[in-house]
């Protein structure tokens, strides 16, 4: 059930019996008004406008905008109409309005559904049609106004600030949900496909021949999905990123955005046909710019699998410099036209622009190709150190 819900319910409450006290309070006094037929005619007008809309304050749905402006143009207005039906001896001794306290209910209305900021406003016009309709600054008329005004911006507030809560539980339910149904998975993974992969690798390894290579595949692919079921997700990926190379898996960067060692992402990405050279000490940059550095250098290894040919060797190294780190990924394809990024670019390929470009941009870094048709292409990736994602360090500021 919604927070909200009560609000409404409280607030269709309200309006009813401050509809009954208005009313037996004019009834009590109907003989004490200078025009008593103007007054009735507006407190049947209201009893009217109560009959056909009580419902309207039920729920946030039915509660529109249209309605709450009419609402609070009945209570203005029979405020405004009361020096024209009461004596001005009732006025100044302090009588009620025709609306009475009816008129926070139009108030309220606006507090719970746009917040504090719309009835600060609403409360305004309440109180300068008081002020007008009283002609003078008494005591009584401004702890009523300062009343309904503080009431009003409170309940607004409070009603914010249940909603943002509201968003939160439910983002966290959201959360819980999907990690046990990620945990299902897991043991679902673990007990049927883990398995076959284990038995495909051992039958394949004992028949030999084409069968061997088979499962040494199968065995890449088994340390993959055991690394990515108990070590958690993939580094974040834009769309156009495919997968690591087979057997590939990258180890999830620190979950509290500390120092990530960028060899424990880049080194899954070793297998057939990449060759993996790293510094022997840990080469550290902050877990949200290493994810996002190990995910360009996959971008890169897609694109030699795609244009270099399934027979082409990639080399990955890792250069850790004072200022900055690099990675370089090469490969012995066939290299990269004079002009051919470009052009890529212009026809909506974005991979290098988005997966490569825009992410060393994002981080402060650069990319930049080396390519001689005939003798592969260099890709060189650095990241200066310290470097966070545009957008992270200005959250947490």
């Amino acid at each position: 059930m919604s927070v909200e819900l009560p609000l409404w319910r409280a607030l269709t409450g309200y309006r009813i019996l401050t509809l009954g006290y208005a009313l037996c309070l004019f009834a009590l006094t109907y003989k004490q008004y200078a025009h008593p037929l103007g007054a009735a005619a507006y407190m049947a007008a209201l009893t009217v406008w109560m009959g056909f809309t009580w419902r309207r304050t039920t729920s946030a749905e039915r509660c529109t905008r249209h309605f709450l402006i009419v609402d609070l143009t009945f209570a203005v207005g029979g405020i405004l109409l009361t020096p024209l039906v009461d004596t001005h001896a009732r006025i100044m001794d302090g009588g009620p309005t025709l609306p009475s306290i009816w008129t926070a209910g139009a108030v309220l209305g606006f507090a719970i559904k746009r917040g504090w900021r719309w009835a600060a406003v609403a409360s305004a016009l309440v109180a300068v049609a008081n002020l007008v309709e009283r002609q003078d600054l008494a005591r009584d008329t401004i702890h009523n106004v300062v009343l309904v005004w503080v009431a009003s911006v409170a309940i607004g507030y409070v009603v914010e600030v249940a909603r943002a809560s509201e968003r939160t539980l439910a983002r966290a339910l959201q959360i819980e949900a999907a990690t046990r149904e990620r945990e299902r998975l897991a043991r679902d993974i673990h007990d049927s496909v883990l398995q076959v992969l284990a038995m495909v690798q051992r039958r394949g390894a004992a028949i030999g021949g084409e069968a061997a290579e088979l499962g040494r595949m199968a065995g890449e692919q088994e340390v993959a999905l055991r690394t990515l079921v108990s070590g958690g997700l993939m580094p974040p990926r834009t769309a156009e990123v495919t997968t690591a190379p087979a057997g590939a898996a990258v180890t999830p960067p620190a979950p509290d955005g500390g120092p990530c060692d960028v060899r424990a992402l880049l080194a899954p990405y070793a297998g057939a046909g990449v060759t993996f050279s790293e510094p022997g000490a840990p080469v550290e940059l902050p877990g949200a710019a290493a994810a996002e550095l190990a995910a360009a250098v996959g971008a890169a290894l897609d694109n030699v699998r795609v244009h270099a040919g399934a027979g082409a060797q990639a080399w990955i190294l890792v250069e850790d410099e004072p200022q900055a780190v690099i990675v370089t990924v090469r490969d012995d394809g066939p290299g990269i036209p004079e002009g051919r990024l470009a052009d890529a670019e212009r026809e909506g390929r974005l991979g290098v622009a988005l997966s490569i470009r825009g992410r060393l941009r994002d981080l402060g870094g650069r990319a930049e190709w080396i390519s001689v048709p005939g003798q592969g292409t260099e890709v060189e990736l650095t990241v200066p150190k310290g470097a966070e994602p545009e957008g992270r360090g200005k959250a947490r500021a």
